[in-house]
């Protein structure tokens, strides 16, 4: 099999319809290509839903649909699929993750074979997402580092121009290059990334797990590219509700990022990208004081931040 394509639904059906139809039409000019829809656990009839729906498409021959035992997150759900096909007896060479809020163009995936084909000692690739009204959404990035957390939550000019290499959202490129991560929105990973690193870490329920994957692919010699020419339209955090910041940061973020930290740099490093993020959002603060402006922020965002790291779980929500 030359690639198996990914999407995980939960609790958005009609969506993930959508992004299936999307990615048949990506996958045409691909050989001995298939994909995969995995429920995760949505316990909503979504499965059955996503069933009857893709057995009547003129292309269900080209589709399963599976249903993993728990909602074990975004990573979890991949790795059922993927975890699956290797066990197989033709494994892909390519696993292609679209998000179920993602559409691709109709060559975004065949762009991406292409550049992997070419560039052997590449290990995962990206590419160029937008939203529906056509507005650029950030996708390659720096890995996270103790002055990329003061720098994000100080958002004050002299600090970001002081710390301007460590911003993790780079500048959206305007042609293929080399990244630190891209975002899973559309990702694809050569099967022997996976089979000398990996799968994507379950720990992460959600966020983080793909910033992950790509640095334990670099440290193994596979790195990580932006492929311009892949265009796909995303929608944004529609299963999670990311996108509305009038909500508090769900835990699993302060999970993830507190698990990303101590395992990449350790105990010592993450208590001091703490202090960096508490140094930054005071940073921050100050600024707005005297600008006389309200921080339009998620409601609760620091007080959350130091329950979750300064406080244990049984304390967190008192």
């Amino acid at each position: 099999m030359k690639l198996l394509g990914i999407i995980v639904n939960f609790r958005t059906p009609e969506m993930t319809m959508a992004a299936a139809r999307g990615l048949v039409a990506a996958l045409q000019n691909i050989p001995s290509a298939r994909f995969v829809i995995v429920d995760n656990a949505s316990d909503d009839g979504s499965y059955d839903k996503l069933r009857s729906e893709v057995a009547r498409e003129p292309w269900s021959a080209l589709c399963e649909v599976m249903e993993s035992p728990r909602n074990g997150g975004f990573g979890f759900g991949n790795n059922f699929a993927i975890r699956k096909n290797l066990e197989s007896r033709d494994p892909a060479d390519y696993f292609y993750l679209l998000n179920s809020d993602a559409v691709p163009r109709s060559d975004a995936v065949e762009k991406l074979v292409e550049f992997m084909d070419n560039h052997r000692y590449a290990g995962i690739a990206g590419g160029y997402v937008h939203g529906e009204d056509g507005e650029p959404h950030q996708t390659a990035f720096r890995f996270p580092t103790l002055f990329a957390e003061l720098e994000e939550q100080a958002q004050t000019g002299p600090v970001s121009r002081l710390l301007a290499d460590w911003v993790v959202a780079l500048p959206i490129p305007s042609q293929t290059t080399q990244v630190d991560w891209t975002a899973a929105v559309s990702m694809i990973i050569r099967r022997n990334v996976v089979q000398k690193v990996g799968m994507f870490d379950e720990q992460f329920f959600l966020y983080f797990e793909e910033t992950d994957l790509c640095r334990r692919a670099a440290l193994a010699g596979y790195p990580t590219y932006y492929v311009r020419d892949s265009e796909v339209t995303h929608l944004g955090s529609a299963s999670t509700g990311m996108k509305d910041l009038s909500r508090p940061m769900p835990s699993y973020w302060f999970e993830a990022r507190q698990h990303y930290l101590r395992k990449h740099h350790g105990e010592r490093y993450l208590f001091g990208a703490n202090l960096a993020w508490l140094l930054g959002r005071s940073v921050r603060g100050v600024r707005r004081a005297l600008e006389l402006k309200r921080d339009l922020t998620r409601p609760r965002l620091t007080r959350d931040f130091l329950a979750h790291n300064f406080l244990p779980p049984r304390q967190r929500s008192q």
